[in-house]
């Protein structure tokens, strides 16, 4: 599929990224509206924001419906959509299923920028489970050397993870994830991390994820090219203003990129930014991060999600 024509003028992807986060938040909205009486039958599928709370001896029941206790891991319902923006935490329960739009752009120094766009098909299975699944479409600089070749290219990227207990069983609520993605113009790429998450206090979240990422061999590549390690940290905390409908944050992230073959080439970044999220609806998600260069060859990364969970 290469020699694909670009999606368009850049001053188009505010309008796409309006559009969907309108369309996740109308479709949310009407949905949660519409009361049928299949709605109450039994066996029906319940959303998240529907399941009844656990009851834990000796908790407060003073607590914000979002910090509950839910599902068959007795996980907090902030933890059942997406909270941080980049940081990932556990895993959705069993039978929820989420759809996720994203935009991730990224800003060099020097050069042309990069913008991606995924679209996210999410499940929860049993035995704190979730499989996760992406069509992405990337367009700008896609090589990293500056050049603007006015293609669009498509990608692809599977995700599984699996949280090791209940929640609460383990400090951190430890998690194993692996992803596989697909690249149209770039070597394939594998990633294992491991994520932790908790709450610090009523209304305080925090997330942090370890990570390694090793960049395949291409047949593609040209002499001289090395193929890439990545190693990095990310870290996510987030306060509650508004139970269930906006919270505040910062996330961080420090990456060492190591290149095979070349002892004298590596890179070490620095990101950080403040997130915020806004939920028009409890079955939807609005989320913003701009994560700004510290360190680096990158001035920012910015990334905007939207989830609707049907």
């Amino acid at each position: 599929m290469r020699g694909l024509k670009s999606l368009g003028n850049s001053n188009k992807i505010p309008k796409i990224i309006f559009c969907m986060a309108l369309l996740m938040a109308s479709v949310g909205i009407a949905q949660e509206q519409v009361k049928t009486a299949a709605t109450n039958a039994p066996g029906t599928r319940l959303r998240t924001w529907e399941l009844p709370a656990v009851v834990v001896v000796g908790q407060s029941t003073n607590l914000l419906h979002e910090e509950e206790l839910v599902g068959p891991a007795d996980q907090p319902r902030w933890t059942t959509q997406r909270r941080f923006p980049k940081v990932r935490i556990f895993t959705i329960p069993d039978d929820d299923r989420e759809l996720e739009y994203w935009t991730r752009v990224d800003v060099p120094k020097d050069g042309k920028s990069e913008v991606q766009h995924f679209f996210e098909f999410e499940m929860g299975l049993p035995y704190r489970l979730q499989a996760d699944t992406y069509l992405i479409l990337r367009s700008g600089d896609p090589d990293g050397d500056g050049g603007k070749d006015g293609q669009t290219y498509y990608d692809g990227q599977f995700e599984m993870r699996w949280a090791f207990a209940n929640w609460g069983k383990l400090p951190g609520n430890p998690t194993l994830y692996g992803e596989y993605v697909w690249r149209e113009a770039l070597a394939d790429k594998v990633e294992g991390k491991i994520l932790f998450g908790d709450e610090l206090a009523p209304r305080w979240h925090w997330g942090v994820n370890l990570v390694v990422e090793d960049e395949l061999s291409s047949e593609d590549e040209a002499p001289g090219e090395h193929t890439s390690n990545e190693y990095s940290a990310t870290a996510g905390l987030s306060y509650t203003l508004i139970d269930e409908k906006l919270s505040i944050g910062v996330e961080a992230e420090d990456a060492y990129t190591s290149f095979q073959g070349s002892r004298d080439k590596f890179e070490d970044e620095i990101f950080v930014g403040p997130s915020i999220q806004y939920r028009p609806c409890r079955s939807t998600h609005i989320s913003l991060l701009p994560l700004f260069g510290v360190r680096g060859d990158e001035a920012a990364k910015i990334f905007l999600n939207a989830g609707w969970e049907f």
